[in-house]
């Protein structure tokens, strides 16, 4: 899935001497999806996470491909406070067909729920890396599990995952669920997107999901 982030943390844009504050939930607003959360059953803490986008044809508006909205313990912003954090994010990924990339020199890939599992694993990567790596070991260590990553989510029927049925708006799905020693991935299907989660600290056998009607819930910053 060939895609860039923007953080969702609000940032300013300088327009002639003055500073303009930008609304975190303007990437979010931009999708032609549903946004998907932890359900009620959740209590605590909300947060948004990051939003990404494809490559857009030139001249046309740039949309929300997929994001994440958090729950729990925010990311670490030291490394020691890294295995203490407890937190499940949630991974909503849209459907997009096989097309054409903006240059139009080549194809982009369809998603689907590997990709959900993907994006999911990569986000538990960064959020659990080990701290006491150095710069240089801490790069290779990220290569070698992405590339896992990759190589489990491209094989969601193979022997690395397992079945899970959650609730989504009060329906059971089935869902692919592994478990590590950074914490646990899953990815599945929700009425018009592909979902995908990962979290540490928090069970993910008592997850809910649900679509999120109001964003503001999670821009309490």
């Amino acid at each position: 899935m060939d895609t860039t982030s923007t953080g969702s943390t609000a940032t300013t844009r300088v327009v002639g001497a003055q500073a303009k504050p930008v609304d975190p939930l303007a990437p979010y607003l931009t999708a032609d999806f549903p946004w998907y959360g932890l359900d009620e059953g959740w209590t605590g803490r909300r947060w948004l996470g990051q939003v990404g986008a494809g490559h857009h044809r030139i001249g046309q508006p740039a949309t929300a491909d997929y994001g994440s909205l958090g729950h729990g313990d925010e990311p670490a912003k030291q490394s020691d406070a890294r295995d203490a954090r407890r937190f499940a994010v949630v991974v909503t990924v849209a459907r997009r067909p096989g097309r054409r990339s903006a240059d139009n020199t080549g194809t982009l890939e369809a998603t689907s729920a590997s990709s959900a599992a993907w994006l999911a694993g990569s986000g538990l990567l960064a959020a659990t890396w080990p701290g006491n790596l150095d710069r240089t070991l801490r790069q290779d260590w990220l290569d070698q599990q992405s590339a896992l990553a990759w190589d489990l989510a491209d094989d969601l029927d193979g022997p690395g995952w397992s079945s899970l049925t959650l609730p989504v708006n009060g329906l059971p799905q089935p869902f692919r669920y592994r478990e590590s020693e950074y914490g646990w991935v899953l990815a599945g299907e929700a009425p018009g997107v592909l979902l995908g989660a990962y979290g540490r600290g928090v069970s993910a056998y008592g997850t809910g999901f649900t679509t999120v009607p109001d964003l503001t819930t999670y821009n309490g910053r």
